[in-house]
């Protein structure tokens, strides 16, 4: 099955008319995987049909505005259309007392409950059935993380030739070797999953950086990722006010994504003073030419790893 990755802001700080603060959600099966929530998003969620009810999981880079605010009307709305599924919000500590304080001084109600967790440190913040969410210290102005979304590896493709070779009856014994498990064959024969199937496919991989200049963590972090989503805010003249802001340029997101041998780069967080971006998709394809520049409600289909 596909993974959908739709963009719902792609501006840095300030918003445009055409480009909305930063958001993107990640469409897994009935789950969705959220990362960033600025202003607006609810908005931008009815636009691109992307459901208040399903499943979902929010995961915060840093405690700026243009990051954040958009959470609590995003859960104000779902409370409005009776929302019941619980939301898990995923952020540095602060977010909690953001969240509570807000809902307190705004005096709304919620139809669902919702679980905050304060990330303390990187590594492995969430472990379950088919995936896993990895978090890395990034080099922003504040306290940031990257996230990295893993799919757990797929089994091996079944060659049912070689299953009928060995004498293996069509039907359960072929279930039981594709989900992993050795079979006793009538004449006391062992058969292996490996003796009839490929190796493991690997799942696929999706990095999210936030706000961040380059950080020398970043390629093993990244390694090998099918999408790389990097902040790209000022274009390379602007180097210097990228380092001293936080923020990376194109060449820089390029270089890392290059670095991490990531199969493709999406540039976002875009500065307002950009009108036509093509200048930053130009300075990044130099070094790594699959780029591709965010916009309000691009989509991206990942397709299952076949090898």
């Amino acid at each position: 099955m596909s993974i959908r990755v739709v963009f719902l802001g792609t501006s840095g700080s300030v918003p445009t008319l055409k480009r909305s603060l930063p958001s993107v959600v990640v469409q897994c099966q009935k789950e969705l995987w959220m990362f960033d929530c600025g202003e607006n998003t609810q908005r931008q969620m009815m636009q691109a049909k992307i459901s208040f009810h399903k499943k979902l999981k929010v995961f915060l880079t840093h405690l700026h505005g243009d990051h954040v605010l958009g959470l609590p009307g995003v859960l104000q709305t779902m409370a409005l259309m009776d929302r019941k599924e619980p939301v898990v919000v995923y952020g540095p500590p602060g977010i909690k007392d953001f969240l509570v304080c807000t809902k307190e001084t705004l005096n709304f109600g919620l139809t669902f409950t919702v679980e905050i967790n304060e990330i303390l440190s990187e590594g492995t913040i969430l472990d379950e059935e088919g995936y896993t969410l990895t978090a890395a210290r990034s080099n922003h102005a504040v306290d940031s993380y990257a996230y990295a979304l893993v799919e757990m590896p797929r089994p091996g493709k079944f060659y049912p030739k070689k299953a009928q070779a060995l004498g293996v009856i069509k039907g359960e014994l072929w279930s039981q070797l594709q989900s992993g498990e050795e079979v006793t064959l009538p004449d006391c024969r062992v058969v292996k999953p490996k003796d009839v199937m490929g190796p493991p496919r690997a799942g696929r991989k999706i990095v999210y950086t936030g706000d961040t200049r380059p950080f020398e963590a970043f390629a093993k972090f990244a390694a090998d990722a099918d999408l790389v989503i990097h902040e790209s805010t000022f274009d390379d003249s602007l180097a210097e006010k990228a380092a001293v802001d936080g923020h990376s340029t194109p060449s820089q997101a390029a270089q890392e994504a290059k670095a991490a041998n990531a199969k493709r780069l999406v540039l976002t967080h875009i500065s307002a003073r950009y009108p036509d971006a093509g200048l930053l998709l130009e300075q990044a394809k130099k070094i790594f030419p699959d780029t591709l520049l965010a916009e309000d409600f691009m989509e991206l289909e990942l397709p299952l790893n076949e090898s």
